[in-house]
C-alpha cells in the first residue's frame, strides 16, 4: 500500500503566492537566484539559497547561510507573508506549460515506505547534496522542496482530482517563464480519507525528481531516534511531496558536454561512433530516434541511430535499454574515457529545457569539445527501471515544468 499524509501547511498568503513561489534553488545559479530575488523581497529563494543576501564569495554551505535561511523563514511567518494551516488537509497543484498540464495531490508521502521501498528509487544520490539538505531541514526546521512522485493512474483518484479542480482555487498566477500554477484546498474530512483509501490501494509511489530530498527525510528521521509525530508534536514521519498520475508528466532529456575527446580527432571520433550507430548530419537537432542521440561537433550535428536494437538489451536488464546506457556504454565510456559520470570533471550536464542552442554555444566557446542531446527517457522505462530495483545512469531524466517551492512547506515542529 501507498500511504499519503495530511498536513498543517505552511502557505503563502494567495494574494503573495506568484511573488512567494520560486524555482528550486538547486536548478538556478547564485547569480540567476540574486537576479529573481531583486526588488522582491517575498521571494522564496531568500529562504532557500539565502547565499544571494550575503557577500561574494561566501561558501555556500556555511552555517551563516543556513542560519539565513532559518532567520527568513520565521521572518516571513511573523510578518503573515507565510501563514500555517490551523487544521491537516491536502492540497491539489496543477502546472501548465504551453500544452502540457499536471495536477497532482500535495501531502506527506511515508518515510518508512521510503525506507522499505514502497517508494521506489531509480538513481543514486550524492552525500555532498544529501548532506545539504539535511543541513537545510535541521536548521530550517521544516521541509520546503517537494518531492515529485508519481503513482500509476487510477480511474477513481483521477475522478477526485477532477472533484476537487472543478471547484473555486485558492490561487492562481503564471510565472515569469510562463508556466501557469493553480492551487486548491482539499479541508474535507471525507474527500481527505476517500484519497488515503485510494492510495492504499496502490503497490507503490515512484521517485520522479527528489532523491536527495527524500534522502534528506530519512535521515533527519534516523537521527531524531524516529520520533513519531504523536509523541511531541515532532513530524519527521512523513516529507513534503507532489505526487501526480504517471501520464501526466513529462521528461526531457538530460544532455551532456565533454571537455576533451581523449585524444582523438574529431574524424576519429566520428568513425569510431559508427562501429555502433548510423551517423547522418542534421539540420534539425533535439529530435534523435529512440535510444539515440544527437551529436555536436565542429560546428556540425550529426544524428546517432543504433544499429543494434537496444530493446533486445533490456529484456532482462531495463537499464540497458535506455539511450543514456547506449551512449554510456559505448561512446563515453569507451572512446571518451569517462568511466564515472558523478564525478569525473570532464563531464558536465545540461538539462532539456536549455535547448539544443546551449549545447552548440558551449561547444562553440572552446570549453568544451563535443556536446550529446539525447532521446529522452520515458516514464515507462522509469518504472521498468525502478520496478527492477535497478539505477539509471547519474542525470537521465530531467522534469519539466519544475515544482515552485514555497507553495507548500511542512513544519518539522508545531508552532
Amino acid at each position: 500500500m501507498a500511504m499519503i499524509i495530511p498536513f498543517r501547511a505552511v502557505r503563502p498568503k494567495p494574494e503573495l503566492a506568484a511573488q512567494v513561489a520560486a524555482p528550486p534553488y538547486d536548478v538556478v545559479s547564485l547569480k540567476e537566484a540574486r537576479d529573481l530575488a531583486e526588488g522582491n523581497p517575498h521571494c522564496f529563494l531568500r529562504i532557500g539559497r539565502a547565499e544571494l543576501e550575503l557577500g561574494d564569495g561566501v561558501d555556500p554551505y556555511a552555517e551563516e547561510v543556513y542560519q539565513r535561511g532559518a532567520d527568513n523563514l520565521r521572518k516571513f511567518m511573523n510578518d503573515g507573508v507565510l501563514v500555517q494551516e490551523p487544521q491537516p488537509l491536502l492540497g491539489v497543484y496543477r502546472q501548465k506549460w504551453g500544452q502540457h498540464e499536471q495536477t497532482g495531490i500535495v501531502a506527506l508521502a511515508s518515510v518508512e515506505e521510503y525506507d522499505r521501498g514502497i517508494i521506489k528509487k531509480h538513481e543514486y544520490t550524492r552525500l555532498v547534496k544529501e548532506a545539504d539538505r539535511v543541513k537545510i531541514i535541521e536548521t530550517h526546521e521544516s521541509q520546503s522542496g517537494p518531492v515529485l512522485l508519481f503513482f500509476r493512474q487510477t480511474a477513481q483518484i483521477d475522478q477526485w482530482l477532477k472533484q476537487v479542480t472543478s471547484t473555486k482555487p485558492d490561487v492562481h498566477f503564471v510565472a515569469d517563464d510562463k508556466v501557469e500554477h493553480t492551487v486548491w484546498s482539499v479541508r474535507d474530512d471525507s474527500a481527505i480519507q476517500e484519497v488515503i483509501k485510494d492510495f492504499q490501494d496502490l503497490p507503490a509511489l515512484y521517485i520522479a525528481d527528489g532523491h536527495h530530498r527524500s534522502a534528506a527525510a530519512s535521515r533527519v528521521r534516523a537521527s531524531r531516534g524516529n520520533a513519531s509525530a504523536s509523541s511531541s508534536g515532532h513530524h519527521e514521519e512523513g516529507f513534503l511531496a507532489v505526487i501526480f498520475p504517471h501520464d501526466q508528466l513529462q521528461i526531457l532529456p538530460y544532455n551532456r558536454v565533454v571537455r576533451d575527446l581523449k585524444g582523438l580527432t574529431p574524424k576519429e571520433l566520428l568513425d569510431k561512433v559508427t562501429l555502433n550507430f548510423e551517423l547522418q548530419v542534421t539540420g534539425q537537432p533535439g529530435e534523435p530516434p529512440a535510444a539515440g542521440f544527437d551529436m555536436y561537433l565542429e560546428g556540425q550535428w550529426h544524428r546517432a541511430t543504433p544499429k543494434q536494437d537496444p530493446s533486445l538489451n533490456g529484456q532482462n536488464d531495463p537499464v540497458r535499454a535506455l539511450a543514456v546506457s547506449e551512449l554510456t556504454e559505448r561512446v563515453l565510456d569507451p572512446l571518451l574515457g569517462i568511466k564515472d559520470q558523478r564525478a569525473d570533471p570532464r563531464i558536465d550536464f545540461v538539462g532539456g529545457i536549455r535547448g539544443t542552442q546551449q549545447l552548440a554555444t558551449l561547444v562553440d566557446s572552446g570549453d568544451w569539445a563535443v556536446a550529446f542531446w539525447l532521446y529522452p527517457t520515458t516514464v515507462e522505462e522509469l518504472m521498468a527501471v525502478s520496478d527492477a530495483d535497478r539505477v539509471m545512469p547519474p542525470k537521465s531524466t530531467w522534469f519539466e515544468p519544475k515544482l515552485r517551492d514555497g507553495l507548500f512547506v511542512h513544519m518539522l515542529r508545531d508552532s
